[in-house]
C-alpha cells in the first residue's frame, strides 16, 4: 500500500490487516524509486512504514517498487531497512482501464507455478475480473497465498521478468 492510500483509507487498512492479509510497503508517494537518492528512498519507505505500523501494529517487510522501477541501489537500500523487494511476473494491466474480459485474457494464459499477479485496487474492472480468475486458477490446481508465503527470502535473484529464482552457485 502507498502512504497516500493508507492516509485516505485507514479503516480499510486496519480491516485488511485484521482479515489476515499482508499489508506491505509500496512507498509513501509512489515515485520512480531508481531516480531517488539513498536518503529519499529511506524516507519513502520509513514514512509509509510508520503509517502502516500505527494502523496495524505490524512492521511491513515486503516492498514493491512503484512502476516496477528498481535498480541495485533501491534493492540494497530497502534490504538495509529489512525489506524484501518483490516484483510480479503477470501484469493484468487493469490500471489501463481494460475491461473484465481483457483482464481475464491477459492473466489466465500467463500464470505459472509461483506467479505473482499484479492487480490494482483502483482498476475499473478489477473487482469484476477477480472472482472468475480466482475460480479458474483454483480449478487448474493453483492455490492463492499471500506473497509472504510465496517468495524466497534467502539465496535468490529476480530475473528480468520479475520472477524469483534460487541461486544455484553457493
Amino acid at each position: 500500500m502507498t502512504g497516500l492510500w493508507v492516509d485516505k483509507y485507514p479503516d480499510l487498512v486496519k480491516k485488511i490487516s485484521e482479515e489476515g492479509h499482508d499489508v506491505e510497503n509500496h512507498s509513501n508517494t509512489h515515485p520512480h524509486m531508481s531516480q531517488l537518492s539513498d536518503s529519499q528512498i529511506v524516507n519513502e519507505l520509513k514514512v509509509n512504514e510508520e503509517k502502516i505500523v500505527k494502523l496495524t501494529g505490524k512492521k511491513p517487510y515486503l516492498f514493491r517498487p512503484p512502476f516496477g522501477d528498481y535498480n541495485d541501489k533501491v534493492i540494497i537500500t530497502a534490504k538495509s531497512l529489512g525489506y524484501y523487494t518483490i516484483q510480479w511476473d503477470v501484469d493484468s494491466l487493469d490500471w489501463k482501464g481494460l475491461n473484465t474480459e481483457a483482464i481475464i485474457d491477459r492473466v489466465l494464459p500467463n500464470v505459472k507455478k509461483g506467479s505473482i499477479i499484479l492487480f490494482h485496487n483502483n482498476g475499473d474492472f478489477t473487482a469484476d475480473a477477480l472472482p472468475y480468475i480466482i475460480d479458474k486458477l483454483k480449478e487448474n490446481g493453483y492455490q492463492i497465498v499471500p506473497i509472504s508465503q510465496l517468495i524466497y527470502k534467502e539465496n535468490y535473484y529476480i530475473d528480468h521478468e520479475g520472477r524469483q529464482h534460487l541461486n544455484q552457485n553457493q
